[in-house]
């Protein structure tokens, strides 16, 4: 019987998102990777890599017997070896549906900002593909610390420049000040330099002596709040709390250069991320879109290959 490449690719992307995005309903999926067929097609493509061992799937209490999907180990394996996911780090493995039931709310939570990136996208024109969210990227801080956003966004705008974003999105399971600390760990991110190894100067010229986080990005990435499972007063709080942290940061910081933005998930959700809800955290009474830029930003602080990002925000209603 000849091989069904169409389907083959198929599975392929599915197991790959599957493996990337850690956790994922059926119903993300079917939006990610095939929204134009019937979402039954997408359901039997499931059952398939289930039935094969790649995938292994938990049912969700109260949600009409929906199911949830993460990549087995084997299934991991797998996805890691094809060149699309040549930088991708295998998560830290669920252990069975019992441990991805209790994964269940931040995970899906985090797969749903995903969703809504790439729909906009979609629906703009603009390009942001399947595998260009992802989950839980490791930035090492020395010492044994890390930054690990919830997720890192990759998107182009039509005709525009290449943006990039870390996406913490908060369920208020912690307090608006522990939130708010996290302002200061990327802040560290943004100027931690590695030390040189034993018996090496970064003066002698041979170790590096700007910010690690130039390896991986011509410019860092904007930093976006995503705000869940509070009402308009938890939300508030917390942007209250994040305007603090940022005018306890000093000047030259991460904020003088970088776009940091708080946002209510429900208003993501209801109108696309890039609508103009978004709110500076130097200055929460502006509304603006998550794509703007700082006034004071100018293209000449960036590298000469990088193209220049939209203009200056203003306040927007």
């Amino acid at each position: 019987m000849p091989l069904d490449l169409d389907s083959a690719m198929g599975d392929r992307l599915a197991l790959a998102v599957v493996a990337q995005y850690r956790l994922a309903t059926t119903k993300h999926l079917h939006q990610v990777i095939a929204p134009w067929v019937r979402i039954e097609q997408t359901r039997r493509r499931l059952v398939k890599l289930w039935k094969e061992g790649l995938v292994q799937r938990v049912t969700l209490p109260q949600a009409g017997r929906q199911r949830a999907w993460f990549a087995t180990r084997y299934g991991v394996q797998v996805a890691s070896e094809w060149p699309e996911l040549r930088d991708f780090a295998p998560p830290r493995l669920i252990a069975d549906p019992s441990a991805a039931r209790l994964r269940v709310p931040h995970a899906l939570a985090v797969t749903e900002v995903g969703v809504a990136f790439q729909q906009d996208a979609r629906a703009r024109g603009d390009i942001c593909q399947p595998l260009d969210w992802i989950p839980e990227v490791h930035h090492p801080l020395g010492g044994g610390e890390a930054v690990t956003p919830d997720a890192l966004l990759f998107y182009q705008e039509a005709d525009g420049p290449m943006l990039r974003a870390f996406v913490e999105v908060d369920r208020a399971t912690m307090g608006p000040e522990r939130l708010a600390a996290k302002l200061n760990t990327y802040n560290r991110l943004h100027s931690y330099v590695p030390a040189p190894p034993p018996g090496r100067s970064r003066q002698a010229g041979s170790f590096r002596t700007e910010p690690d986080w130039r390896r991986r990005y011509p410019l860092f990435p904007r930093l976006l709040f995503v705000l869940d499972a509070t009402g308009p007063a938890g939300i508030d709080n917390r942007i209250r709390a994040l305007h603090a942290a940022a005018k306890a940061l000093e000047a030259g910081s991460l904020l003088h250069d970088v776009p940091v933005l708080a946002a209510p998930m429900t208003d993501l959700l209801q109108h696309g991320p890039s609508a103009p809800f978004w709110r500076p955290v130097q200055d929460p009474a502006q509304r603006v879109g998550w794509t703007s830029r700082r006034p004071h930003q100018t293209t000449a602080r960036q590298p000469a290959h990088d193209p220049p990002e939209p203009g200056p925000w203003t306040a927007q209603t």
